[in-house]
């Protein structure tokens, strides 16, 4: 198999798909992972079920996934933003396939038996949440299609081992694909252009790290979801990924910068 990039697009707001599209159409060998979670509080929101954001006692952020949630989660993941995505490639000429993590179990791992997250300062544990832990990715699917000329547009969610569908993390979801692949560089892009010092300066970017800073920063800079994004960095520099870099998939060239290590890079 030709070695391939790993390139994940954040759901967050400010992404125009069909430029980021435009870019990626111009390059190569790699497979896409996709978000959608800008477009996820919108529709359940509307639908009478808002997101509930929950804080783990390490002091990661996450989505509670109850039963409504998931089903929610797969049409707005697996349905809307895949296929959208997808048409966007297809009428550039790229011949993309769109699977979820469910599909084939491309994507398998451990559903959690309970949250223990803080709540008004008080740690409570919290049942009913589908989410999970990734433990395998069918890299022998993934490279079947890619050998064969197509280009996987992967999302969560994820096939827990007794078959039911977990919301597993994006970023992590990305990091995992490119350790099963042996990817060259795994490029996550969002709408920051990369690790800020500072959230509310986007001129605060720190444009280089090494694997060994990795743990310090995730504990006293990274803020929000840029903890999982730096989690998934080391994960995926601990499987062998050569470089990860974190940029901005915002602008006319959002793929391109980031392979040029334009963002935050981390070796």
């Amino acid at each position: 198999m030709t070695p391939v990039n790993v390139i994940k697009v954040g759901g967050g707001e400010g992404i125009d798909y069909e430029v980021f599209c435009q870019d990626l159409a111009n390059h190569e060998d790699y497979v896409l992972v996709h978000g959608g979670s800008a477009r996820l509080n919108e529709v359940s929101t509307k639908l009478g079920h808002p997101p509930r954001f929950v804080t783990s006692v390490s002091g990661h952020q996450s989505r509670y996934t109850d039963r409504e949630t998931l089903e929610i989660f797969n049409m707005i993941y697996a349905g809307y933003t895949n296929k959208m995505i997808v048409e966007h490639l297809q009428r550039l000429g790229v011949n993309a396939v769109g699977l979820s993590g469910l599909d084939g179990r491309l994507i398998e791992g451990d559903r959690k038996r309970a949250l223990k997250i803080v709540e008004n300062g008080r740690k409570q544990i919290l049942r009913g949440d589908h989410s999970g832990i990734i433990r395998t990715v069918n890299a022998n699917l993934l490279g079947l299609l890619l050998d064969n000329g197509y280009v996987p547009v992967l999302t969560p969610p994820a096939i827990s081992t007794c078959g039911v569908a977990i919301n597993v993390d994006g970023d992590r979801l990305a990091a995992q694909v490119a350790v099963a692949l042996e990817a060259d560089c795994l490029l996550l892009l969002s709408n920051v252009p990369g690790l800020l010092r500072d959230v509310e300066d986007e001129e605060s970017l720190i444009d280089e790290l090494s694997s060994t800073e990795l743990d310090a920063h995730i504990e006293s800079v990274a803020k929000g979801r840029m903890k999982k994004k730096l989690l998934g960095a080391k994960e995926a520099l601990a499987g062998g990924v050569g470089r990860v870099v974190i940029g901005d998939a915002r602008g006319a060239s959002p793929v391109t910068h980031g392979l040029a290590e334009h963002g935050t890079s981390i070796r």
